[in-house]
């Protein structure tokens, strides 16, 4: 996988399909690489004849861990961020926000379609916000705006993210890996344990780490609303959400939509805070066609 170094920062990414064709830029999820995306989704993606550009995020994967000298105590910051107080974190959003832009600078990339997922889709926009000149379109998935007082994750969920593996084993860090997956997953949609852990030692072989999940946390924990700035959008936003996600409500995607003016939602009824197979298909077509709609909006003007 080759990497660029942004900002003292290397990022891992891969291209993939006709480098002619319009431009995806995907942005995966609080501690996942690359690696976690579907791969039918990124073949279906592909075969349309669409550029995709998918990257690992610092502190995931294979690119660039952070230093752990300077990690603030992450009980008391997740305390201070339920009291709605500053949250101190080794790099905020806007870093891995620039780390994007950075990608986009060297791979010579004017602009691209944005996809972000869960705290990809953060970042997503952010970089609508701070850099729109990079984003011909946004799709936000499974993502919130960062208001005070939205619902979050249920208290399994909640519970299970404060909690650390067993010990620093690999069979540890699978079997913590398959309990998150399982409160989190789709109900209308299960998977079986091979499977989840099949995902799992991919992630980890990957370079997924415990400390590098806390940092990226803190970042999020840290975050200011975008409400405001996101109503400021002159963008093509497509936001996706499933109805029954335990770590990011439904009400948060639907807050999303509502602060990005003319932006679309769609619901998957049964969908939690995953990417199930079989809903592959039906994302892969909105995805599409939110695309290809946003690019002859863009050849109109």
């Amino acid at each position: 996988m080759p990497k660029v170094s942004i900002n003292g920062v290397d990022v891992a990414f891969t291209e993939h399909g006709d480098p002619k064709g319009p431009t995806l830029l995907m942005i995966q999820g609080l501690g996942l690489s690359s690696a976690a995306w579907p791969p039918s989704l990124i073949t279906a993606l592909t075969v349309s004849g669409f550029h995709i550009i998918t990257f690992d995020n610092r502190d995931s994967g294979l690119s660039q861990k952070m230093p752990s000298s300077d990690m603030p105590n992450f009980l008391l910051q997740y305390l201070r961020s339920r009291l709605g107080l500053r949250v101190t974190a080794p790099y905020q959003m806007t870093d891995m926000m620039r780390d994007v832009v950075g990608l986009l600078d060297n791979l010579k990339v004017n602009h691209a379609h944005v996809i972000g997922m869960s705290m990809g889709g953060i970042i997503a926009q952010l970089l609508a916000i701070h850099e729109p000149r990079c984003v011909k379109s946004l799709v936000s998935i499974m993502s919130t705006t960062g208001r005070r007082r939205l619902p979050g994750p249920t208290w399994a969920v909640g519970k299970h993210m404060l909690s650390r593996p067993r010990n620093a084993t690999k069979e540890a860090g699978v079997e913590y890996l398959r309990i998150l997956w399982r409160l989190l997953g789709s109900p209308r949609y299960p998977v079986s344990n091979d499977e989840l852990d099949g995902y799992s030692n991919r992630l980890i072989d990957r370079g997924m780490t415990a400390e590098g999940m806390v940092r990226q946390r803190l970042a999020v924990m840290a975050a200011p609303s975008r409400v405001a700035d996101l109503a400021k959008l002159d963008v093509p936003s497509l936001i996706i959400h499933g109805d029954a996600d335990p770590l990011i409500p439904v009400e948060c995607g639907m807050d999303t939509a509502n602060s990005i003016p003319g932006a679309r939602m769609e619901i998957f009824y049964g969908m939690g805070h995953d990417l199930p197979e079989m809903l592959v298909p039906a994302i892969s077509s909105l995805i599409i066609d939110h695309v290809l709609d946003a690019d002859s909006h863009c050849k109109n003007k």
